[in-house]
């Protein structure tokens, strides 16, 4: 390989070292399917745009957003300074309170629609086991909020269901995971560790071939 990189002009191998570099960038961006503006632009209106989890069914489209506060943690002195933590959509790192926002984006005739909101706990993959029920009702403001508690680690989904304004039964699940696996982490880190590995790796091979 050295022979053949030696072969090279000083051109094409600054050149070569510059298409590396793209398609690194390109393979990361790949890996997470999302665009320059970081949304999930193939899924959209799926995916995360603006600190707001987007997610639609065939009837309905929702903003979903959630703030959390693990059991444990202790309010401070200072009152003011005792704030939650965002939740980039279903991902929950602990049990605690999650005080969940939805947004009724679309359409909005839905405002005007009875909507049920349910929590279930998922057992074995398999079944369901219902943790809370908030009777159907109408949401003229657009917005529902809710505060759930959860108290063990596993999968959980929020089931919106209800009539539409054509009389069609519509359901709309939001998964929530509560808890993280030990590299979760550390994956957010790994296109800079790509990224260093190709220095590194064009830094050795530089000093090498002088």
């Amino acid at each position: 390989m050295t022979k053949i990189w030696q072969n090279f002009s000083v051109h094409r191998q600054r050149l070569l070292i510059i298409m590396v570099m793209l398609m690194s960038i390109v393979v990361i961006g790949m890996q997470f399917h999302v665009s320059s503006q970081g949304d999930m632009s193939e899924t959209y209106p799926k995916g995360f745009r603006g600190g707001t989890c987007t997610i639609a069914s065939d009837t309905l489209l929702i903003g979903y957003s959630a703030y959390f506060i693990p059991h444990d943690y202790e309010i401070p002195t200072d009152a003011l300074s005792a704030m939650s933590v965002p939740v980039l959509c279903g991902k929950v790192p602990s049990p605690g309170l999650l005080s969940i926002t939805i947004d009724l984006l679309h359409p909005i005739s839905m405002r005007e629609q009875h909507v049920a909101l349910s929590l279930f706990k998922e057992t074995d993959g398999v079944s369901e086991q219902e943790l809370l029920s908030i009777p159907a009702q109408n949401y003229q403001s657009g917005i529902i909020y809710q505060d759930i508690h959860i108290n063990e680690l596993g999968e959980y989904f929020i089931r919106l269901t209800g009539v539409d304004e054509h009389r069609t039964d519509f359901m709309l699940e939001i998964p929530i995971t509560v808890g993280t696996k030990w590299y979760e982490p550390f994956v957010q880190f790994w296109p800079l560790l790509l990224l260093g590995a190709v220095a590194a790796f064009f830094y050795n091979l530089r000093r090498i071939l002088d």
